[in-house]
């Protein structure tokens, strides 16, 4: 048996138990694991059935161009089909976006303008508002509007609720989804509560978003809305495809935790999922009270652990933030280890002999030089050395005359392993600020030597 294309490979994704990190709730925890789409997210699932309704309503035309403001996933599976069928695509998504996301787009041929995220949504530069403009500029164009289209929710109502029935053999009783535009939690849910009324539907949000106090309140309070790190899900606006009407509760979570549960997702349950889905557990954990030991949780695992390479599954990026402490060796127990030790700087207007001598006497091979006490180069034996050879007289002139390219400046939280990679032979050295301020210098030295003692 074979497909004719790629499209008809979308759906049919696996339930898989989880066992380690959902340890100590009652019940049955499965993941539905969307990865399995061939662009790797649930996404996958609406984006081809929003084109296939725009094509049926005379709205997307052969050789058309397809516009939409997307975080990602969207986009994805909309390029892919676009290929398929022979569309173009300009997508519009955030800074806040992982790099990740915006490369997988632009290999498929789209374009990608990227908007910035702490704006409000009717903004002129908002990812919202400039995909609207171009949908009016652009000829042949037409906006897929992932929020507001109901084909959106269709998709989920005509697929991902009857496959989690199947699969369930009807036993779910409760849904738990990450909400975003709302599309896979709506129609998941509506077809699931016409199977059976009692199943819970919980929709997780972020802090920064509007969803929870919405639901609860009646109230769209703007004093809710701030800038946050979670991807996938939480809104500032209202999108037309979220029923809160099929949703019985939204429960928030932080930035962190969300974190931290994607990337135990992998190193407990071997489940390279997204973001959404560690939002997702972490909000199950955080309700896990009331289950009880024949509930059948479902918990959706939007996209997939790939597109977070440089930001959930990047120790360096969890600990600038905060999210992680471990005992792993950073800058700051480093510098414990080595004890104060007052850095040695050459201001940029003494000698290229003084500077050699001072550096002589204190028996260090490379200084990092300033200007009115900032840093702003270094200088290293093979420099001057170079330097003199060249030309002799350089040894009076001041050391900013032959001052190279400063160290790099690393947080205090950044691991070892990352202050290594900085370390070669042109940089055998980082700075780092400390909590007080202070401008400490880190060499290869100090890196074996804190290993050693270790």
């Amino acid at each position: 048996m074979w497909y004719n294309n790629i499209l008809e490979t979308i759906g049919n994704t696996p339930l898989v138990k989880l066992n380690a990190v959902t340890k100590g709730l009652k019940g049955t925890v499965l993941a539905k694991i969307e990865t399995t789409n061939p662009g790797n997210s649930i996404k996958d699932r609406m984006a081809i059935q929003m084109i296939e309704d725009a094509e049926t309503a005379g709205l997307l035309k052969p050789g058309g161009t397809i516009i939409e403001g997307t975080s990602g996933n969207t986009g994805m599976g909309l390029a892919m089909a676009a290929v398929v069928k022979g569309y173009k695509c300009i997508f519009t998504t955030t800074d806040k976006q992982s790099k990740e996301k915006v490369d997988a787009l632009r290999a498929f041929g789209a374009e990608v303008i990227v908007c910035p995220t702490n704006v409000e949504p009717e903004d002129p530069r908002s990812y919202y508002s400039v995909s609207s403009r171009l949908q009016k500029e652009v000829p042949n164009a037409w906006k897929a509007n992932q929020y507001d289209n109901p084909s959106n929710a269709k998709a989920h109502y005509q697929q991902t609720g009857p496959e989690i029935w199947e699969q369930t053999d009807g036993k779910i009783t409760h849904l738990v989804v990450g909400v975003g535009t709302g599309g896979t939690i709506s129609g998941t849910a509506k077809y699931l509560r016409e199977k059976n009324p009692n199943i819970k539907v919980w929709g997780i949000d972020t802090y920064g978003s509007v969803f929870k106090k919405y639901k609860e309140t009646g109230i769209f309070d703007k004093n809710e809305i701030y800038p946050y790190i979670t991807e996938g899900i939480g809104e500032d606006f209202l999108p037309e495809n979220v029923d809160f009407n099929v949703i019985d509760l939204f429960e928030k979570v932080t930035d962190k935790d969300a974190a931290l549960m994607t990337r135990d997702l992998a190193r407990k349950e071997g489940i390279f999922a997204g973001n959404s889905a560690g939002a997702a557990v972490a909000g199950l954990m955080q309700l896990g009270e009331s289950l009880q030991p024949d509930d059948v949780v479902v918990v959706i695992f939007h996209d997939h652990g790939s597109r977070y390479m440089g930001k959930m599954y990047n120790e360096d990026w969890l600990r600038e933030r905060g999210f992680l402490e471990d005992e792993k060796l950073t800058a700051k127990t480093i510098l414990k280890k080595r004890g104060n030790q007052e850095i040695v700087t050459a201001d940029v207007n003494q000698t290229v002999l003084e500077t050699f001598n001072m550096m002589k006497t204190l028996n260090i091979s490379q200084i990092p030089v300033t200007q009115q006490g900032m840093v702003i180069g270094k200088l290293t034996e093979s420099d001057i050395l170079t330097a003199l050879l060249e030309n002799p007289s350089l040894k009076s002139s001041t050391v900013e005359s032959i001052a190279t390219k400063s160290f790099p400046f690393v947080d205090i939280n950044t691991s070892i392993d990352k202050i290594s990679s900085l370390i070669n032979k042109d940089s055998q050295a980082v700075l780092v600020e400390d909590s007080y301020g202070r401008i400490n210098i880190i060499t290869q030295y100090d890196i074996i030597n804190a290993i050693s003692e270790a």
